[in-house]
């Protein structure tokens, strides 16, 4: 398969690379994902060995994770959320910046696991979005290295100028809205 975002033209002189700008923003935010790790239960231990040498997250640009919400981009939800977490967990989703993406790590996290009960919440997306999902009880790091070049994946794939420049209203929507008010 060719790659068609970036494209070398030797007809023109000097070295210049032709691109997109979705292309070159999302290479960027690919691979500097700042996770925000929100360890709630045993799976965060699997989380921290993720960052050890053995695994190293380092490899794929996430080794810088971030404990304030406003330097991360990347929420990976590691554990068991109870609903008194759940506000918390929210509030700290609604602080980081623009893009953001989930990360539900285990059981509990995707699905509420093994507790059926008044106080757990059966899955972190009732409250927030969730881009991927890694299963197991606990999941290995691995599964958690896997996750994340999936999000990466996603992450390649996005409309990123689209959202940085939001596009203007039609002039006949504006007009019309007017009229009606």
């Amino acid at each position: 398969m060719q790659n068609t975002t970036i494209a070398y033209d030797s007809k023109v002189e000097g070295e210049i690379i032709v691109t997109q700008a979705d292309a070159v923003i999302n290479w960027i935010r690919k691979h500097s994902v700042w996770p925000m790790p929100m360890g709630l239960a045993c799976c965060a231990i699997e989380l921290m060995a993720a960052g050890g040498a053995r695994f190293d997250i380092s490899r794929f640009g996430m080794e810088v994770m971030r404990f304030s919400p406003r330097q991360a981009d990347c929420m990976i939800v590691a554990g068991t959320v109870t609903y008194k977490m759940a506000e918390v967990v929210r509030r700290i989703y609604d602080q980081m910046a623009e893009p953001k993406w989930v990360v539900a790590m285990g059981a509990c996290a995707s699905t509420g696991g093994m507790y059926r009960s008044y106080a757990t919440l059966q899955g972190v997306d009732q409250i927030i979005p969730v881009d991927v999902y890694v299963s197991g009880c606990p999941p290995r790091p691995e599964a958690l290295l896997d996750a994340m070049i999936k999000l990466q994946d996603k992450i390649g794939t996005e409309r990123s100028v689209k959202n940085l420049f939001p596009e203007k209203a039609d002039s006949k929507e504006v007009a019309g809205a007017t009229k009606e008010s």
